[in-house]
């Protein structure tokens, strides 16, 4: 019987290294893998790149890595939730990729459909297209985007079982089952693992085949 579970947080998070990329799940306080990130915090990784929607908030997320000097560079979508990452990047302590959130998912979504990118409309004429190929296609300008990678993919699930198949407590998913198909492990912190069968197939939102590591947390944010 295969079983993913690992004993605890410092197991789950063993070979992320410096100078990783790490996807980092969460919308705001919802589907944050806290456990996780402190795990990785403890670790004291150095140079990591970090992909998620946000730079983190105060404490308790990824502004906690940016407070240790672990983080290179932040690739998101909206950093300025974060004034530990403002202080920083206005120091050019720590660098910055804005993307805007559909440009985001789609890029990381790519890369788990094993694509070579996708021509978007999004950034034409802005200067997030600085350096990018443009092409003209009808009338229009797009611009193309590359797939989005990582080493790891932290993610928080409502419900896993034995074999990593996970579901979401509402918009706690957010950016977990993108994350999920795109980075080389995934770990996945569960608020509850249950029995293989104990999840309806017909609920399962990221398939096991997709999760490497599960460990359990308390209740689901």
């Amino acid at each position: 019987m295969i079983d993913k579970r690992m004993a605890g947080f410092r197991e789950a998070v063993e070979g992320i290294e410096t100078g990783h990329t790490v996807m980092v799940g969460g919308f705001g306080d919802a589907g944050v893998p806290i456990g996780l990130v402190a795990a990785v915090l403890e670790r004291g990784p150095r140079d990591i790149t970090v992909i998620a929607n946000n730079a983190g908030f105060h404490t308790g997320d990824i502004s906690d890595w940016l407070s240790a000097g672990l983080v290179r560079k932040v690739i998101c979508s909206y950093p300025r939730t974060s004034p530990t990452f403002v202080a920083l990047y206005r120091q050019g302590r720590v660098e910055l990729e804005l993307i805007p959130q559909g440009t985001l998912v789609e890029r990381m979504r790519c890369a788990g459909a094993g694509l070579g990118g996708f021509f978007s409309p999004v950034s034409a004429g802005t200067l997030l297209a600085a350096g990018k190929e443009v092409r003209t296609i009808g009338e229009r300008d797009y611009v193309l985007e590359v797939p989005l990678t990582a080493d790891f993919a932290l993610i928080r699930a409502r419900q896993a079982d034995l074999m990593g198949n996970l579901t979401y407590n509402k918009t706690a998913r957010n950016f977990a089952p993108v994350m999920a198909t795109a980075a080389r492990v995934v770990v996945a912190e569960a608020s509850e693992i249950v029995a293989v069968g104990g999840i309806d197939p017909e609920a399962v939102i990221t398939p096991g085949i997709l999760v490497d590591r599960i460990v359990q947390q308390g209740p689901c944010a």
